[in-house]
């Protein structure tokens, strides 16, 4: 079993930057995808990204590809999303999420066993 926890929301005018960190527990973190998904008031929560297990291959929602990046440190079993050019529809909380198939690029929230608690990233127009 693991654990994670997000931290690195906060409020940030449009067109700026932000840094997510996704830290995790136990010791099989490097054997994990991850995943960042986002929600906003009244809707569903939606993919973002995925990393597999070796940060070999990434995969990236229409809507950030270009401006957000995954990536992963196994050593310190942290995963980060780093979010660029933000706009208001970025507006959401963010929550990080684990997959025990590592090697598969998944974006389905059902495909994901382990979740943190989500940390808000509010954009202002």
């Amino acid at each position: 079993q693991v654990q994670l926890v997000e931290s690195g929301g906060r409020m940030v005018q449009a067109g700026g930057s932000l840094r997510l960190s996704c830290a995790a527990s136990g010791r099989t973190f490097s054997s994990y995808a991850m995943g960042w998904f986002r929600q906003a008031p009244g809707k569903e929560r939606e993919f973002v990204t995925t990393i597999t297990w070796s940060g070999g291959s990434t995969y990236y929602a229409d809507s950030v590809k270009g401006r957000f990046t995954i990536s992963r440190d196994n050593a310190k079993n942290t995963v980060y999303l780093q979010m660029n050019r933000l706009k208001p529809e970025d507006t959401a909380v963010y929550y990080c999420a684990a997959s025990t198939r590592g090697s598969l690029i998944q974006t389905m929230t059902s495909r994901y066993a382990y979740w943190g608690q989500g940390t808000q990233v509010t954009v202002s127009s």
